[in-house]
């Protein structure tokens, strides 16, 4: 069963990114945060918005200079318009490195656990053994998503977990490590983790919206490379 906590502030941890002192018996294989320039682009969508911006700011100045603008215009607008797109893309940023220092993504032997939060901060346990599968969807410069799907029966809040959930899967909602640096390392050992704890999970490796075929229960780490 998956559990949530409400944490006041960071500093209390007894260990960065886990709400208590670990039991006997267990211990971390990885944490992790995301990447600031990952998560602006795939979850705040920054580089959309630049080219929305650069389309329209050409299409005006087209415009402006077909109609017989002037020149001092033509500049004086297009001046106001960088400025309106750069703060604009300067809040998409900002956004990504606010939400990727608030997080941590914590790898045990016995589960995973995700603390983040700007405003409220939460921390989201995951037992290895209610982790039904996970989709690995790597990104070329090296970070990825990692989607846990969770066993029958679980139930976690959408909007309490995001942005760390599959985008647009609402029921069942699958929480998602989001804009991992190293993603093939860290679904390794994942892969690991849960191979150890002998609990049968399936890993399978996405390209862009392509799954692999559902027999993929990998073996080794190593398949995934």
């Amino acid at each position: 069963m998956s559990h949530q906590h409400a944490n006041n502030e960071y500093d209390h941890e007894p260990i960065r990114g886990l709400p208590e002192a670990l039991p006997a018996g267990e211990e971390i294989l990885c944490q992790t945060e995301p990447d600031w320039w990952s998560m602006a682009r795939r979850t705040f969508h920054a580089l959309q918005v630049g080219v929305y911006f650069a389309l329209l700011i050409t299409a005006h100045q087209i415009y402006h200079y077909s109609q017989g603008g002037g020149v001092m215009e033509g500049l004086t607008s297009l001046g106001w318009q960088l400025a309106l797109a750069a703060v604009g893309l300067g809040i998409l940023c900002g956004l990504g490195v606010l939400y990727a220092r608030t997080t941590v993504y914590t790898l045990t032997n016995r589960r995973v656990v995700l603390r983040f939060g700007v405003a409220l901060p939460m921390m989201i346990n995951l037992p290895l053994e209610r982790i039904a599968a996970a989709d690995l969807l790597p990104f070329g410069d090296g970070s990825g998503d990692i989607a846990l799907r969770l066993a029958k029966g679980e139930w976690i809040s959408y909007w309490a977990l995001w942005p760390h959930v599959r985008p647009w899967h609402l029921s069942p909602v699958i929480p998602s490590l989001r804009s991992v640096p190293d993603a093939e390392r860290v679904a390794g050992q994942l892969i690991a983790a849960v191979k150890a704890g002998s609990n049968d999970v399936a890993v399978a490796r996405e390209r862009s919206k392509e799954r692999f075929a559902g027999g993929d229960r990998l073996a080794p780490a190593g398949a995934l490379a």
